[in-house]
């Protein structure tokens, strides 16, 4: 594989304008393609094997006017509505495209608000594009010019979200900062973010094309560019840190160049084929959407580990020597400082026992929080007040008490449930319950609409769900509506987390050990990043189920922590986090096959790598800090978590434990069985280049 990426990188930067060319090609093809065949985002949350799920597919096959979509007008105003307005309005409702049925507008205690539910016959994922949202703002577009207030909520309104860019350009701007100062060569720091922008622009299409086959949840795309944008510009710096390593020790840049990618490229393959893996495990959670999110992130790493091994030696062997700082570039010799890092880490390895166990209090302390974490998905009552599903949510909340924003609904078989008015009965004495619809009966089936006293995300509407389901409700009932599945994806998550975290440790301690061979070092690799995992969810709980932690971010109160997010922030921040542990063992272990000094190599492989990881990881943190200034509750939250766990590996885990434990360890972190030597193949992950010649000497 060295020999390989060696050769690609010394023919990319012999013909640079034939690389960039080629990718110019690639970019202006798939936008092309994306433009003329792509589709658009669509969350799927049907929930396989649930209870609620069994309830939808019966109210679709009994009730097909029920089968699709929903959406929820609210129009409040300061004095009581004129029924006339409201009925003119109930009828452009009526009149838009796949409105199977518009309910009668149901009118507040005081009479200056109304709701109208409006049932669909299509399911949210068959409106393209934003055409659903458009027509009901055209049928609410009279009132407002009324001077009345019109809001929406309901699956239609929640499934449309247009990204600001906000978040990508606050990263971006960060980003190039961090690598001025880390590089100090403008050249050289502007090409990561080249670099990292056209692997996007690549992925971009890609996911736009993907759409068009299978649905892609709306959130999907911005976690994708967000862990496009942070691993690009990572992979990217650590190909230019290693390229001007060999500028300043003589070679030329089509020679840097080529040990660039024979050497730290490698360790790009790895790292990305890290990330790659830990995203299979996505699949493991049975949801669909999940798997969208899989299919987004895996396009967008792809493409950016594609772009950095040929277009960094490209650009590179474009710039020549103006990657080097100018104060380099006119002295004739260069001073080679002493690293802080490795003083640092020959400090703690004088004292591995104590640094070890400062190290694991403080992840213990960030992680406690943890056992505290309730899930939920996100719905409306968790977006920001300027949203208008929000403000209809507190509308109707405010109006016709908090149960009305998450009705559950009984799907009924009448072949098995006799007395109908008779379970009506029984509900409307059931604590909890607010008020019980009367049935609709079409045949032999019935669907019950039931309003509870407590809010979707209150913890009483989840108790009041599993007793009706335990307790209460006889065979041949089941409990669907948006609450139920809601319900059942938080258990189903919660159910799932392990089986994922065995699946995606298990699958890198493999790699780990196949790459270095040797079982220790990837045993204690893995359980350092459960550790930075597990701070990170300590810390994510403790900012959003606090009203101070969630105001800080954006949010008006506390809100339960998503339940897409446990998750899909363990799969992409395990692979992330090996990045760092790639780079830094792929040194280490360079120069323990050259010298044998076991803890030697850790202060001299520190050393090499320190600067660079450090100017990764608060890259990184930038990037994520930026999407946590995302409206979308999810993507706030990822960003908070990412960012959290990226700061704590590179300075707890990477400049601490790592080198305490390997001080510990000794020679032993290499200890390979001789069985298992036999049995794994022999990969080269930082094998140098072949030699290659210097550069003049009157450069």
């Amino acid at each position: 594989m060295s020999r390989f990426l060696g050769r690609l990188g010394g023919a990319a930067a012999a013909h640079p304008w034939r690389t960039i060319g080629a990718w110019l090609i690639a970019l202006v093809a798939f936008t092309a393609l994306s433009v003329g065949f792509g589709g658009t985002p669509h969350d799927d949350y049907n929930v396989p094997g649930t209870q609620s799920q069994a309830g939808t597919e019966f109210l679709r096959a009994h009730f097909p006017q029920m089968s699709g979509a929903d959406a929820r007008v609210v129009v409040h105003d300061g004095k009581p509505l004129d029924p006339a307005v409201l009925e003119s309005l109930r009828g452009r409702l009526e009149r838009m495209p796949s409105a199977g049925i518009v309910a009668p507008a149901r009118m507040s205690a005081d009479g200056d608000t109304a709701l109208i539910g409006v049932q669909y016959d299509i399911p949210v994922t068959d409106f393209e594009g934003t055409t659903a949202m458009d027509a009901l703002r055209a049928a609410a577009e009279p009132l407002r010019r009324e001077g009345l207030q019109v809001e929406f909520g309901g699956q239609v309104a929640e499934n449309i979200s247009a990204p600001s860019g906000t978040a990508e350009a606050v990263g971006i701007v960060a980003a190039l900062l961090i690598l001025v100062l880390g590089l100090a060569s403008v050249v050289a720091a502007g090409l990561p973010l080249v670099v990292a922008i056209a692997g996007l622009g690549i992925a971009t299409a890609v996911i736009a094309l993907l759409e068009k086959v299978t649905d892609i949840s709306n959130t999907a795309p911005t976690v994708a560019t967000m862990v496009g944008l942070g691993v690009g510009i990572d992979y990217a710096l650590l190909l230019v840190a290693r390229h001007i390593e060999g500028l300043r020790r003589g070679l030329s840049p089509r020679a840097a160049a080529a040990e660039a990618n024979a050497t730290a490229g490698a360790s790009v393959v790895v790292a990305g084929l890290t990330v790659l893996v830990s995203l299979f495990g996505l699949k493991l959670a049975t949801l669909p959407v999940y798997s969208s999110f899989g299919y987004a992130t895996f396009a967008a790493v792809v493409a950016v580990m594609a772009a950095a091994l040929t277009l960094v030696p490209a650009l590179c062997g474009l710039a020549g020597h103006r990657v080097l700082p100018r104060k380099v570039r006119r002295s004739a010799a260069v001073v080679e400082k002493p690293s802080l890092t490795g003083r640092w880490a020959a400090a703690v390895g004088r004292r591995p026992v104590l640094a070890a166990l400062a190290a694991l209090v403080v992840l213990a302390a960030l992680a406690a929080p943890m056992l505290g974490m309730r899930t939920w998905p996100q719905d409306a009552g968790s977006q920001p007040t300027s949203n208008t599903t929000r403000q209809a949510y507190d509308l109707v909340s405010a109006e016709f008490g908090p149960g009305a924003n998450g009705p559950l609904l009984l799907a009924v078989d009448t072949t098995k449930v006799s007395d109908v008015d008779g379970l009506v009965a029984r509900l409307r004495t059931e604590p909890g319950i607010a008020s019980v619809a009367p049935p609709a009966v079409n045949g032999t089936a019935a669907v019950i609409a039931i309003e509870p006293t407590t809010g979707p995300q209150d913890e009483a509407t989840t108790r009041l769900l599993d007793h009706l389901r335990a307790d209460v409700l006889p065979a041949g009932v089941q409990v669907t509506g948006l609450v139920a599945v809601f319900a059942d994806i938080s258990e189903r998550l919660a159910d799932r987390l392990w089986t994922v975290v065995a699946f995606v440790v298990a699958l890198s301690l493999i790699l780990l050990t196949v790459l270095f061979r040797a079982p220790v070092v990837a045993l204690k690799a893995a359980i350092m990043n459960l550790l930075s995992v597990a701070a990170a969810y300590g810390v994510m709980t403790a900012v959003f189920q606090t009203d101070f932690g969630a105001r800080l971010v954006g949010l008006p109160h506390a809100v339960p922590v998503s339940s897409w997010v446990p998750i899909l922030l363990f799969t992409v921040l395990f692979g992330l986090s090996m990045d760092y542990e790639v780079f830094l063992l792929g040194r280490v272990r360079e120069d323990w096959l050259a010298t044998g000094d076991a803890r030697g190599s850790v202060v001299r492989g520190l050393a090499a790598t320190g600067r660079v990881i450090s100017s990764a990881a608060a890259i990184m943190v930038a990037v994520f800090i930026g999407f946590a200034l995302d409206p979308d509750v999810t993507v706030k939250m990822i960003g908070v978590g990412m960012a959290v766990a990226v700061f704590i590996d590179a300075t707890l885990v990477r400049l601490v434990l790592v080198p305490a434990t390997m001080a510990l360890l000794g020679r032993a972190n290499w200890w390979l069985p001789r069985w298992l030597d036999r049995l794994l193949p022999h990969v080269e992950v930082e094998k140098p280049a072949p030699a290659v010649a210097p550069a003049p000497a009157s450069v």
